[in-house]
């Protein structure tokens, strides 16, 4: 078998952050109550009751939408989609099927081979349906409880037309459309199951095989990446790439069948009879759109100054981008570098947010480094003993209390010659070499002094010092 073109779509869930759930007024508010407790005769879906759409989930969707460039229909319809499952307490789901909310949008990424345009086939309005609790692994478990206080919270499905040829695509997809669902301020990202993801991943000409419910971006890369992988080896092996439904078992790293992939006509879709269809053409005009990421990148770019790449990485996220700003006025190119290269860096490796850094303790710390009363090295050092402290629940010293008590202010320029003196004292067959034309040994010689200063001289006037000195003993 010859390496065939991946070919991949994602179906995205995001929750929506509206204070009721779609069709009732329970709370959204769950995550931190007991099972079953935000529940009511309506989202249960118990004889009698009847669904009362929430307007704001629907002008948020709507906001979705337009950010996404997509065609807005004028009229849409709710229908049943009818399965069983534990966790779908109706027997049916109330989604959009023929007429969806909206069409045909597209989102920019950075493609594996530049700029790339992955086009949105639909956005539909749904209710998500509860939470299965297994007990063990999905695969290996002995039973398996479940929770409806997630039943009826109001849901989008972002559909993709299968533009996506690996799983870093894929995951450059999801990051950008989750930062610009943040900006939109539409979903939480930060709550437990708030974007779900079901991909769809094939070799070109061979059978379609669907992922579901990958709960992390990093959980995409990684099930698309395992599954590419465990197609081609049945390929290879001449064997055939069965079409069904399987699930990423996130601990194992692997995914596993779960059923036979289901046509659409399974489903039984007809128009939901106790819903009305929604006519939203008076509500577009009214959907104002804040900055989206690409015009704040611009901004930033044209505004601080600063590097295409820098400005990519700061405009990520809307709290990193707030971030930036709010500690960028003195110096942005300073505040670009070391927000992005330096604190992004510190805090991936503890796992934490840009919430973690106070934004007052990193403005100090900045203005430490510009005034040069620290090196880099000892600002690093720092950052790292603020970060830690928070990461063990104390309040963190100001950058200043922490330069005094360990005593990190950078060592002047009497204290450096004096190490100079003193390494060219001790180093004699180094300062031979060096005038020998010996070029390594001016690092050799460079590194006794910082040795010396323990690390707190600046390496670049420290050097241009030391060459200075030893060309007058020459």
């Amino acid at each position: 078998m010859e390496e065939g073109e991946i070919i991949i779509g994602l179906e995205i869930h995001c929750q929506l952050n509206t204070k009721s759930k779609l069709f009732c007024g329970c709370s959204t508010d769950f995550r931190d109550n007991e099972p079953n407790t935000h529940t009511c005769p309506d989202c249960l879906g118990l004889p009698g009751s009847m669904p009362r759409l929430n307007k704001q989930a629907v002008m948020y969707a709507l906001k979705v939408a337009k950010a996404l460039n997509c065609t807005i229909r004028e009229d849409s319809e709710f229908s049943r989609k009818n399965y069983f499952y534990p966790d779908l307490n109706k027997g049916f789901q109330i989604t959009q099927h023929d007429k969806p909310l909206a069409e045909w949008g597209k989102l920019l990424i950075d493609g594996d081979n530049g700029e790339k345009e992955i086009r949105i086939t639909r956005i539909h309005i749904e209710e998500d349906p509860g939470r299965s609790v297994h007990m063990g692994t999905t695969d290996r478990g002995k039973y398996t409880l479940v929770d409806y206080n997630r039943a009826g919270i109001p849901l989008i499905e972002i559909v993709t037309e299968p533009d996506l040829r690996s799983p870093k695509e894929a995951r450059k997809f999801l990051n950008k459309l989750r930062a610009t669902l943040e900006y939109l301020n539409v979903f939480d990202s930060e709550k437990e199951g708030s974007l779900r993801v079901d991909a769809n991943i094939s070799h070109r000409g061979f059978a379609r095989v669907e992922v579901k419910n990958i709960s992390s971006y990093k959980g995409v890369e990684k099930a698309l990446t395992f599954e590419i992988t465990r197609q081609r080896n049945l390929l290879r092996r001449g064997q055939t790439v069965a079409r069904e439904t399987r699930h990423f078992v996130e601990a194992r790293g692997v995914t596993t069948s779960s059923r036979s992939k289901e046509e659409e006509n399974d489903y039984r879709y007809f128009p939901d009879p106790d819903l009305p269809p929604i006519r939203v053409a008076s509500w577009v005009d009214g959907i104002l759109l804040p900055e989206l990421p690409d015009a704040r990148r611009e901004r930033f770019i044209s505004q601080y100054g600063i590097s295409p790449e820098h400005s990519k990485t700061l405009t990520g996220g809307l709290k990193l981008a707030e971030f930036y700003e709010s500690v960028a006025m003195e110096d942005p190119g300073l505040a670009a570098t070391w927000t992005a290269d330096y604190l992004l860096g510190e805090l991936n490796y503890r796992d934490f947010s840009i919430d973690a850094m106070p934004a007052e303790l990193f403005k100090e710390l900045l203005t430490l480094v510009k005034n040069s009363a620290i090196t880099d090295k000892s600002a690093v050092e720092i950052l790292r003993i603020i970060l830690d402290a928070v990461k063990e629940g104390k309040n963190p010293e100001r950058p200043q209390e922490i330069v005094t008590r360990l005593g990190l202010a950078k060592t002047s320029g009497d204290q450096i010659t004096i190490a100079i003196q003193e390494v060219i004292a001790e180093q004699k067959a180094a300062v031979e070499d060096y005038h020998a034309g010996k070029m390594p040994a001016l690092n050799f010689l460079v590194g006794q002094v910082m040795k010396k200063c323990r690390g707190r001289a600046d390496p670049g006037n420290l050097n241009s010092l030391l060459k200075e000195i030893l060309d007058k003993k020459a």
